[in-house]
């Protein structure tokens, strides 16, 4: 979606009469200026971020919430809402960080718990 300046055109001819006393002309001097619209905020919607929590980091189906709230988002934006686009983006983007930050720790802790397995296995098996 690009928008283009729009062109307004204002003509400096004083009203009536001019200032030899004869009236005025609509010939005179034309200035135009272009107005460019103040850019819209896109707020962001998170929605591969999301995605890759739901399929790959889905601690008690956070990353799945987030994906919802992320799809929420992007049709707030698409039925040009931002401020409703812009609130399911931040619930998205907090929920994206807790399932990444929970997925990660959880990760973490599994490898740990493994590794404290195996060996535990193999120190037990020298006897």
């Amino acid at each position: 979606m690009q928008s283009y300046p729009q062109s307004v055109s204002i003509n400096m001819q004083p009203h009536g009469w001019n200032g030899a006393g004869s009236p005025a002309t609509a010939f005179g001097p034309t200035i135009t200026s272009f107005v460019q619209p103040q850019p819209v905020p896109n707020p962001q919607d998170f929605v591969l971020w999301s995605f890759f929590n739901a399929m790959f980091c889905n601690p008690f189906c956070l990353g799945f919430i987030a994906l919802i709230f992320s799809i929420k988002s992007r049709d707030g934006k698409i039925a040009h809402d931002p401020a409703a686009a812009s609130s399911y983006g931040r619930t998205a983007k907090h929920l994206n960080i807790a399932a990444l930050c929970l997925g990660i720790v959880g990760t973490i802790i599994c490898i740990v718990v493994l590794v404290m397995y195996y060996n535990s296995l193999r120190v037990g098996s020298h006897f």
